[in-house]
């Protein structure tokens, strides 16, 4: 990609608020502050929708006989979709227990086997006491990527003979993410773009020159801004999401994740993968946008996630307890027993390296962040971390899955050489 160093591309983005703002940095607030307004709704109608099926004690599922509580939904064709997460009524309550679904895809008609989704998924969600978490949010599971499908199966089993009741209201929301502008054939992570649909890549230099001021000269470690593809570039209904954005003062620790979506989807798949998830977030757990800053395929394909600006310090739900003054990375797919990718690697390095540069921010150090309140830090309580941290760092979790946590070391220290720290 030809290195280009004028403000045209950042003009032409859809990152919402004046560009040019984007690039202010650090921004003068300390506490989370809304901006408006919105970026204009796409000119193109988008498709997608989200199905929404109620589950149903299952047969032979009886309590009163000193059973597990068991609910499910019985093999039903359905709409086309390709996204599926289990979601009920009241965000507080956790689901105890398993959650099985198994699809029928379109193109042969073929059953899959019986597919586990990842339950404990509220760590992934607005701090305490900010107007993103008293909006009227849902419990949920992790969303999981089925491929194209047209027929589902579920079952939801408590914990244990006699374990917790489940969760008030559970339902199976089936998303279809809609056309897009990765709907042409190309190869994978191949895909020709227009300048509104991605930032290019600059070398350090041309990013020094992009981000120029007094702030940045006394921050010389900035490493090369990465290509970004841009929320338009992806597809993003703009109409789906809260109007505004919601800033904090600064960016002093990326937190790494996995989306717990499966490994199944090819890297010409990651925006449909992309825009689900974001309809998921919104429409199925209530949050005001997509929970990420940023997302990354198997390919190294670096997604804006939060709208907002990608060079500012836009609050996010991704990690509860620590979304101020910090940003969210998530690697698209399940990294629990599968390896991610080197070019996912690098991808996650180089992000990190340019956007905490641009904070003065080294990824090899340490940072400390006041908790908002969460199961691992009271609220409240000044932490320590380190500048590349993994979720399970601030919420007890699994995520981002123990493959992935376990390259983070390294990619502290690759993050550092991108900057240019020896």
């Amino acid at each position: 990609m030809a290195t280009i160093v004028s403000m045209r591309s950042f003009l032409a983005s859809s990152i919402g608020v004046a560009a040019v703002a984007a690039l202010a940095l650090p921004l003068a607030a300390t506490s989370p502050v809304a901006a408006s307004p919105a970026a204009p709704a796409p000119a193109a109608e988008l498709a997608g929708s989200t199905q929404s099926l109620p589950l149903a004690p299952l047969p032979g599922a009886d309590r009163a006989a000193g059973g597990a509580a068991q609910e499910g939904l019985a093999q039903r064709e359905v709409k086309p979709f390709s996204l599926v997460g289990v979601v009920w009524d009241d965000v507080g309550d956790e689901l105890h227990g398993s959650v099985q679904v198994r699809t029928r895809g379109r193109a042969d008609g073929t059953w899959s086997g019986w597919q586990d989704l990842e339950t404990h998924n509220r760590d992934h969600a607005a701090d305490p006491d900010t107007p993103e978490a008293a909006r009227p949010l849902h419990g949920s599971t992790a969303p999981l990527w089925v491929g194209d499908s047209d027929a589902v199966e579920a079952r939801v089993r408590a914990e244990g003979d006699e374990g917790d009741p489940l969760p008030k209201g559970l339902r199976l929301d089936l998303v279809d993410p809609g056309a897009g502008p990765d709907d042409g054939g190309a190869a994978e992570g191949d895909r020709a773009l227009s300048p509104p649909d991605e930032l290019p890549a600059l070398d350090r230099a041309a990013t020094g020159t992009e981000t120029a001021g007094a702030a940045l000269r006394a921050r010389p470690y900035v490493g090369a801004r990465p290509r970004i593809i841009t929320r338009r570039g992806w597809g993003a209904d703009e109409r789906l999401r809260e109007s505004g954005f919601v800033y904090t003062g600064s960016v002093k620790v990326a937190f790494v994740h996995h989306t717990a979506s499966g490994n199944g989807y090819s890297c010409a798949q990651a925006p449909s993968v992309l825009r689900s998830i974001y309809r998921y977030h919104v429409k199925s757990s209530g949050w005001r946008d997509i929970g990420y800053n940023f997302a990354v395929d198997k390919c190294g394909n670096i997604y804006e996630g939060r709208a907002g600006g990608v060079a500012k310090a836009v609050m996010g739900a991704h990690t509860l307890g620590f979304n101020t003054n910090s940003m969210g990375i998530a690697v698209l797919g399940t990294y629990t027993n599968a390896n991610p990718s080197a070019a996912a690697l690098k991808a996650v390095e180089q992000l990190a390296a340019w956007k905490l540069g641009l904070y003065g921010v080294n990824p090899a150090g340490k940072s400390t962040l006041v908790s908002g309140g969460g199961n691992r830090y009271k609220k409240g309580r000044s932490v320590r971390f380190n500048a590349i941290s993994g979720h399970r760092d601030g919420f007890a979790t699994e995520c981002p899955g123990a493959r992935l946590y376990g390259r983070l070391g390294a990619a502290r220290v690759s993050a550092a050489h991108y900057q240019g720290r020896r």
